[in-house]
């Protein structure tokens, strides 16, 4: 029996193994860098080891130091969760070469699925329907269009579309050193690129007994970068019949590597419902816990029996639907482009859902984190060795909180809590929000109701995103494919009205004057609560300005890229805005400001942070304002062409023969950042020279950095 298990990797992976390894009574190690000696997962943990460095190359990513960890701590087992090493064969061995216990698939069956070539090789000999590769050097545009992959790895790295085969050279170059650099191999195939397809896995679960267990499907369709966004089981709108192929096909390709624990096999369905194998994951999926959610099963407490020797017996079935969203640190309408940064709050349910009206005169609930929380499956000693599944009460997508506040139908699985920091070096995700109801309709409609309620103060997300993709038409039609996102992002990233911003930005200033008025002894009339006012109170001066008609008070924020200025004031006739009509103050705190809007009360929740940051939350949206000075700085100026950096990374390229002197194109590519394991090109802006070169493989350079300079006849003095 495992008494204690080491989790080889970080982040919510870490949490969510540790969840369930203390619900059965294992003892948890974690491993960290320089870059998370204090994140969530390390705190949590029975013990930790570090891992000296902060990238992943000189940390998780070294095996041996890995399972060093585990034995200095007194491990017995490891788990290697998802990415990193959790599918290289290599660990898998010296894990288990060390003594340990490894908690995936045997290594020969990690290998087998390595490479993607090697596979496809494998699944074509067991009959499981394939795509065919095609020949980089005979294409023709009657091939196009065609999909470049790398060999090894995954997570959409070393993937390229093409459209054009002009561009099919650079493309390959671009994957195979891309590829290179993530998998340290730089192998690529080329198949073609099934438009309006849909990604469809199955999730398996096999023992050592000859038992493989097909739970269901998922739908994984909305991707970014060939990356999943939102998941789904079962995947809706398939036939029984090509569920039965999907079934068939799954179970085959886990027979043939003698599979054992939990995988993934993956597909790719066209149009007209053929079904093609893209590649079995052989590890727990990010994905997991929609399936978990359905058929009421904790897939991590099932690998640990598996390989403690136990036997699959009837598997369960399923109850209801399940959706999943990823909420990432990124602008979607920035490229994806990742943030880094504090979060100062991350509060998804019931301590998040509706403004704190009593925050408002000082006090309410703190925030809630649901952790990953299923129910473990139950054993029956009495019976044999045999793992009998049954669906406990409450569902296991009703975690409750270590408040003991249940959360019916959400579940949460986060790597951070609040105060914790969105570093460059990983993933940027920050929790997948998961919600389970008797149908689909009902599933999606809850989990866009809870982002869309969530509290999250600090890096840019993606959370607007996902709510526009739960509520379009064709996902809510079960009509959607991985064209999704290159179809709908230019409307689905549209900004949040003017009106409501310039709404919010005013609560901003209503409750910035609050504060500043609470700051003032004397200044409250008696009974009144510390930074209150409103309809029956109003002060005689507030934020420290006379009630004086002619000056206005005015605040600068910026937004984004745009800046907002709201003039106002507060006398005895009530609260006078510029440019708001019908707007009548009813109450204000320094936690936040109630305003009636044209006979509608609406609750502005509003929430200020060391640094300038503020945030208000409200039914019609969340805002993240930066305060401005009134008069600004005219000096902080950037030379005209100047490239910066647009997020911390570090530059891992230069364009070949770049150099300063050297005449550049509009739109060329000149350098590439790898931030939270995506890589992004920094192009020239315009037709001109390049004038400047500060950027060299291997530095790391924050936001706003000077990268390089582009001068144009428009930008010589």
């Amino acid at each position: 029996m495992i008494r204690s298990v080491l989790v080889a990797n970080r982040g919510e992976i870490a949490r969510r193994v540790f969840r369930t390894c203390r619900s059965l009574g294992i003892g948890t190690v974690a491993v960290y860098s320089d870059a998370d000696a204090s994140a969530a997962h390390v705190r949590e943990a029975d013990a930790a080891v570090r891992l000296p460095g902060s990238a992943p190359a000189d940390t998780y990513l070294r095996g041996e130091l890995v399972v060093q960890a585990a034995l200095a701590a007194g491990a017995d087992a490891v788990h290697p969760g998802y990415g990193f090493l959790s599918e290289d064969a290599g660990f898998a061995t010296a894990v288990a070469d060390a003594g340990l216990v490894w908690i995936g698939p045997p290594p020969s069956a990690i290998s087998a699925m390595a490479s993607k070539t090697r596979a496809k090789s494998l699944m074509a000999a067991a009959g499981v329907p394939l795509l065919s590769s095609v020949d980089p050097d005979s294409v023709s545009e009657a091939d196009l269009p065609l999909l470049v992959k790398a060999s090894a790895g995954g997570g959409g790295r070393g993937m390229r579309v093409v459209r054009e085969l002009v561009h099919l050279e650079g493309e390959l170059a671009s994957a195979r050193d891309e590829a290179a650099a993530a998998f340290g191999d730089g192998s690529v195939f080329v198949e073609p690129y099934v438009e309006g397809g849909r990604h469809v896995e199955v999730q398996i679960l096999a023992d050592a007994h000859g038992t493989v267990w097909t739970l269901g499907t998922r739908d994984c369709s909305l991707q970014r970068r060939h990356q999943k966004v939102v998941e789904e089981a079962p995947a809706p709108g398939l036939s029984e019949g090509l569920r039965e192929t999907l079934r068939s096909a799954a179970v085959a390709a886990a027979s043939a590597v003698d599979y054992r624990g939990a995988g993934t096999v993956e597909f790719l369905v066209a149009p007209g419902g053929r079904a093609f194998f893209l590649e079995m994951n052989t590890r727990l999926q990010v994905e997991h816990p929609v399936t978990e959610c359905v058929y009421g099963v904790d897939l991590v407490a099932l690998q640990i029996r598996v390989v403690e020797g136990y036997a699959l017996g009837a598997p369960p079935s399923p109850v209801g639907h399940a959706v999943s969203a990823r909420l990432y640190a990124e602008d979607p309408a920035r490229s994806w482009r990742p943030w880094a940064g504090v979060v100062h709050r991350l509060s998804v349910g019931a301590g998040a859902s509706g403004v704190r009206r009593r925050g408002l005169r000082g006090g309410g609930p703190g925030p809630y984190i649901y952790g990953p929380g299923t129910q473990n499956p139950l054993i029956t000693p009495h019976l044999g060795p045999q793992i009998h599944v049954s669906v406990p009460d409450p569902h296991p997508c009703d975690p409750v909180t270590s408040r003991g506040v249940p959360a019916a139908g959400l579940r949460v699985d986060s790597g951070v809590e609040d105060g914790d920091v969105v570093g460059v070096h990983y993933d940027s995700m920050l929790a997948k929000v998961i919600a389970w109801a008797p149908t689909r309709d009902e599933a999606v409609r809850r989990l866009a109701h809870e982002l869309e309620r969530a509290r999250i103060h600090g890096p840019v997300t993606n959370r607007s995103l996902l709510v526009r993709s739960l509520r379009h038409p064709e996902f809510l039609a079960g009509e959607m494919d991985t064209g999704f996102y290159g179809r709908h992002l230019p409307a689905l990233t549209e900004p949040d009205s003017q009106a409501d911003r310039r709404l919010a930005a005013l609560a901003a200033a209503l409750a910035d004057a609050a504060a500043r008025r609470a700051g003032y002894p004397g200044a409250e009339p008696p009974g009144t609560p510390g930074g209150w006012v409103g309809e029956t109170s109003v002060p005689h001066r507030i934020g420290g300005w006379r009630n004086v008609p002619s000056q206005p008070q005015v605040k600068r924020y910026r937004a984004g890229d745009d800046v907002v200025e709201i003039r106002y004031r507060l006398g005895r006739g009530g609260l006078v805005a510029e440019g708001f009509d019908q707007v009548r103050l009813v109450s204000a705190g320094s936690e936040g400001v109630v305003l009636d809007v044209g006979g509608v009360r609406r609750y502005f929740e509003v929430a200020c942070y060391s640094g300038g940051g503020i945030y208000v939350d409200s039914f019609v949206g969340s805002f993240a304002f930066t305060a401005l000075p009134r008069f600004p700085d005219p000096t902080t100026r950037t030379a005209p062409g100047s490239l910066l950096a647009p997020m911390p990374g570090t530059v891992v390229r230069v364009a070949d023969g770049l150099a300063v002197g050297e005449p550049v194109q509009a739109g060329q590519p000149l350098l590439w950042l790898e931030a939270m394991k995506m890589e992004h090109r920094v192009v020239s802006p315009a037709d001109g020279t390049l004038t400047a070169l500060h950027a060299v493989p291997g530095r790391q350079v924050e936001v706003g950095a000077l990268l390089a300079v582009v001068t144009t006849e428009e930008t010589t003095p």
